[in-house]
């Protein structure tokens, strides 16, 4: 196979590019932000359609003089009913548009894109990629754009990643095993390939991250369903109330303007979540998307931040996958000079990232004296002899496995020094894999190679336990092995020796304890598991079966996103209930503070109640109108980044947030409404 060429990263963007580039997020998001004004659009946000009804009644008001309510107090409420409506859906168009720079330059990349499918072994014709269907066969050469989503069914060759994952490094894939999916726009920078198409136009990769970053096809989670329906019944519950405020008001022989009971109902009903709502959904997918990882349904992502259990592959998830040089240990009588410079020359010709860990290892303590390496004829490492070396003059370094070693040097295990064969029995206990080092006739000493568990690893795993998840380590190492490693790693618990069947039990048996489970995998053994689980998350480069049984795929192909996947979860569910709690706060809050001041004339014995001491029943409704349009920007920046969600459980959790936005909804539209209704009087806009 030909060398992978590799390309540059990409440059940075300046302050200057991004500033234009926020500038012009801004802009079309406010130019989308009125064409959202259309009604059949507003249908997804039942509360933002009550208010466009609202405004829509309030601004043919304006033509229709009442004694009572001046024609500019009118106007001034209907303004600020219309900047409310888009305020809200500017919020939903800049969480929209955020990712629409990537979704273009991704169309960009499949325009014009021709296919060499096969009609018959050998023959090819020329076709655009669009005409693809599942089951098609297509060749693909070094230079090529692979056309879509596929499987490799021949042939092995680099691949260039960039377009869909940011990765520059070439990565290979090759037929059979679990490295043979490929993804469409992607290209070939070496060799060819013979790829079967498994995604018809429109259900590729590169569509459905498309489909998330724009948020055009983003369907309602079950959980937003039910807020909706949450908020629908708010809405009616106080569109029966202010219905009944004029009744009330005419039996004391009083009268409410018809402008000031439509906008009551604006600021009583959930505007704040109801126009947010869509805007933290689309957030919550963007920073999804952000991590590199496609969800085939939002239900998924909701689901990652209910989980209680997550099961996770060892290798490559907990621990680094390859065993590394952790210790070289010299036999009696020997130096430990001499064993060092044996196992660097030995491991020269090792390129297993086994031996190249030696080498490594060997050079971080310090100056070796070894000789010149053009003076050294080093053996490659062979995996049928299980051995590497190098030959300097007289001398034949040897470095392998134990068996291999002792079969090269015609020796038994009972041949070996005693103290060797006990650190050999003490490696291979504690989880790791010894190998001998020898010269000529003689055993030298011991190498330790363990699989390393990742740095900080442990710390993730005590802030997951902190929010009541319990981890699960899943290995195929056997119970002493894998007792070591989760013990280091610090998960909760482990399945050793584990088989489809085991993981498919294990996550059956938590469900049935009512639990959310979550697992990770990459392999058709996989398969049965991410489907059974509640989040299941396949990785890219994995096989097509375990792809298609998950309902999240990772296009970095990296095992531990799976905890970043939880997070994100977490924050979209937390951020929702934040706002939701906010939202009905500031309606309580607003619902005490403003009729007081409206019904005083009418009953003034609510002047004991009148603890703001508006200005006038004109300057609190509208003071309440105002503070009611402004509180969703504020808010915006929280929905589109969502509330942070700290290391602790759910109890003080719900407790932070009730203290935070439950206490802050109450209190804000006291002190809002209060600030700007002397403002308002002030400039004397009432």
């Amino acid at each position: 196979m030909n060398a992978p060429i590799l390309t540059q990263d990409p440059q940075p963007k300046t302050a200057a590019q991004a500033k234009t580039g926020a500038s012009t997020l801004w802009q079309a998001a406010l130019g989308k932000a009125f064409t959202k004004l259309d009604p059949r659009q507003l249908q997804r946000a039942p509360v933002m359609l009550v208010v466009e009804l609202t405004a829509i009644v309030t601004t043919v008001l304006c033509f229709m003089p009442n004694p009572a309510v001046s024609t500019g107090l009118a106007v001034q409420i209907a303004l600020w009913l219309w900047f409310t409506l888009l305020f809200a859906n500017f919020a939903e168009a800049l969480a929209e548009g955020r990712g629409k720079a990537r979704a273009d330059s991704l169309k960009a990349g499949s325009q014009g894109l021709k296919a060499r499918r096969q009609t018959q072994p050998g023959v090819y014709e020329s076709v655009a990629a669009s005409e693809l269907r599942r089951g098609d066969i297509v060749r693909v050469e070094a230079g090529e754009q692979i056309p879509g989503d596929g499987e490799v069914i021949e042939g092995i060759a680099a691949v260039n990643e960039a377009a869909i994952t940011g990765e520059s490094a070439p990565v290979i894939r090759e037929s059979g095993g679990d490295r043979s999916a490929v993804t469409g726009n992607t290209n070939l920078v070496s060799d060819w390939l013979l790829v079967k198409i498994t995604a018809n136009p429109g259900e590729s990769t590169l569509d459905r991250m498309i489909a998330l970053v724009e948020g055009a096809r983003r369907q309602k989670t079950p959980n937003e369903i039910a807020l909706d329906m949450l908020l629908i019944g708010l809405t009616l519950v106080f569109l029966v109330v202010v219905a009944t405020l004029q009744p009330f008001a005419r039996y004391a022989g009083g009268d409410l303007p018809l402008v000031y009971l439509v906008a009551l109902l604006v600021t009583l009903i959930p505007t704040t979540i109801g126009g947010l709502l869509s805007a933290i959904g689309i957030a919550g997918m963007d920073r999804l998307v952000r991590l590199n990882v496609i969800a085939k349904s939002g239900r998924a992502v909701e689901a990652a931040g209910d989980v209680h259990v997550l099961l996770l592959d060892k290798t490559g998830t907990i621990t680094f996958g390859n065993r590394r040089c952790s210790a070289l240990i010299a036999a009696p009588g020997i130096a430990e000079q001499d064993l060092t410079e044996a196992a660097l020359l030995s491991s020269l010709g090792d390129d297993t990232a086994e031996g190249k860990s030696i080498v490594e290892y060997i050079r971080n303590l310090g100056p070796v004296q070894a000789p010149e390496r053009s003076a050294v004829k080093v053996i490659a490492f062979s995996a049928e002899t299980r051995l590497s070396g190098a030959d300097h003059g007289s001398q034949r370094y040897r470095k392998g496995a134990v068996d291999a070693v002792l079969d090269y040097l015609k020796m038994n295990r009972s041949d070996m020094p005693a103290a060797l064969a006990r650190t050999v029995d003490k490696i291979a206990q504690s989880g790791g894999t010894p190998l001998l080092v020898a010269s000529d006739a003689r055993l030298l000493g011991a190498i330790h190679l363990k699989d390393v568990v990742k740095p900080g690893i442990r710390e993730r795993f005590a802030e997951l336990r902190a929010m009541g998840i319990r981890t699960v380590m899943v290995t195929g190492d056997n119970p002493l092995t894998a007792a070591a490693i989760a013990a280091e790693a610090g998960v909760d618990d482990v399945i050793a020796e584990a088989t489809p069947e085991k993981k498919l039990q294990r996550i059956r048996s938590e469900q049935a304890e009512g639990k959310m489970v979550a697992m990770c995998g990459d392999g058709a053994n996989d398969a049965p598991a991410l489907a059974q689980a509640d989040v299941g998350l396949a990785m890219n480069d994995g096989t097509q079966a375990a792809r298609e049984a998950a309902n999240l795929v990772d296009l970095d192909s990296d095992p531990t996103k799976l905890l970043d996947v939880v997070q994100v979860g977490k924050e979209l569910l937390v951020t929702r209930g934040a706002l939701t709690t906010f939202s009905v706060a500031n309606d309580v809050a607003k619902y005490f503070a403003i009729l007081p001041a409206l019904f005083i004339g009418v009953y003034p014995q609510l002047g004991v109640l009148n603890l703001m001491q508006l200005h006038s029943p004109q300057s609190a409704i509208l003071s309440a109108i105002v503070f009611n349009a402004l509180i969703i920007v504020a808010l915006i920046p929280l929905a589109l980044r969502g509330v942070r969600v700290q290391a602790t459980d759910a109890a003080s959790l719900l407790r932070r947030n009730l203290l935070i936005y439950g206490l802050g909804g109450l209190l804000a539209p006291f002190v809002g409404i209060k600030l700007i209704d002397m403002l308002l009087v002030a400039v004397g806009l009432v």
